[in-house]
């Protein structure tokens, strides 16, 4: 059985305003990830999946706090540590961060050598200079960035460069989980694909161990995902393995992300393009039944007012919706809304 590097269980964080306002951004979520395993986290901006990232790394900072649940981290939870050991014993060393928009997370004052020894020196006590550039040098190689690109400016590298710069950067201690969040937003095509076999390459090299990659973009997660969770409105609202939920998917969000945009994968290019209707709700409020009805082309009246567990297909696969898997299916096979109840 493989060994279980992250567990998340019922985990809940709220930001809070000014106004004393609580927002929910991220609730009751739980999942496990398992070494040598990819995990693809999807959703639309304002789901709340860098929350989340934030959440796992401990990263709660106003306005953002932890309400309750637990994150363990190599079996410990992360949660109750102050954050002086988090940052010591925990960060860079079991967990590490891509942030989002990474390409301007490099101070554009420093040579990347610098950077690379600041993040080292922080960790590992004594190192010398020498010695992080030895080191910085073997690993910058290896993932295909040139050893002279630690003697420039982030100024003086391309987009992708700086991506994967900041990648080495970030994996630079191995650590066991790397959290990448949107880490191919912002590049081409080509520069996507880089990136994406890059990051597979990590795991499959053993300087990481397993890895959670965020994406807004439920498609591309066939390239690196071996399990996906689909968030909405700060909940999990389906997770499986990555062929199903792309190719199969249950929850009508799900099914709304896949057909809302062109994919060339085959067996999905030939469906008709449907657009989810409105916007997410906001979290500031209290919100009854399904989350996500107020957008459903298949929200029944009793989606609005009856309060939505997960339910469970089989081990791996899950949605939070009403309705049985047999009937949506019925329902997606035209496309068209079906009568309310």
């Amino acid at each position: 059985m493989a060994e279980i590097l992250l567990q998340v269980k019922n985990l809940k964080s709220v930001y809070k305003t000014r106004f004393n306002e609580r927002i929910i951004a991220v609730d009751d979520v739980s999942f496990d990830l398992e070494s040598g395993k990819c995990l693809g986290i999807a959703g639309e901006s304002g789901s709340g999946k860098s929350t989340l990232a934030m959440s796992i790394m401990g990263y709660y900072h106003p306005p953002l706090f932890y309400e309750s649940g637990a994150v363990y981290i190599s079996g410990v939870d992360i949660t109750k540590l102050p954050y002086n050991q988090l940052r010591e014993k925990i960060l860079g060393k079991e967990i590490a961060y891509i942030p989002q928009a990474a390409m301007n997370a490099l101070n554009p004052t420093q040579k990347i050598i610098n950077l690379v020894a600041d993040v080292m020196k922080e960790h590992v006590k004594g190192i010398s200079f020498n010695d992080v550039k030895k080191i910085a040098e073997e690993r910058f190689e290896t993932l295909n960035l040139p050893k002279d690109v630690l003697q420039r400016y982030p100024i003086e590298l391309s987009g992708g460069m700086k991506q994967r710069t900041v990648i080495a950067i970030s994996t630079i201690l191995n650590p066991k989980i790397l959290i990448a969040d949107e880490p191919t937003s912002a590049l081409d095509v080509t520069s996507q694909k880089i990136v994406i076999k890059l990051l597979k390459n990590l795991i499959k090299r053993g300087f990481i161990k397993a890895m959670v990659f965020i994406t807004h973009e439920l498609p591309l997660l066939y390239n690196i995902a071996d399990d996906i969770m689909v968030m909405y409105a700060g909940e999990i609202v389906e997770s499986g393995k990555a062929e199903e939920v792309i190719f199969d998917p249950i929850h009508p969000y799900s099914n709304g992300l896949m057909t809302s945009i062109i994919v060339p994968e085959k067996g999905i290019k030939g469906k008709k393009l449907i657009v989810i209707p409105g916007a997410p709700p906001n979290l500031k409020y209290k919100l009854e039944g399904c989350r996500f009805s107020d957008r459903c082309l298949y929200a029944k009246d009793e989606c609005k007012t009856s309060k939505v567990n997960m339910k469970y297909v089989n081990n791996s696969r899950s949605y939070r919706c009403i309705s049985q898997v047999d009937e949506l299916k019925e329902m997606y096979k035209d496309g068209k809304k079906p009568a309310t109840t």
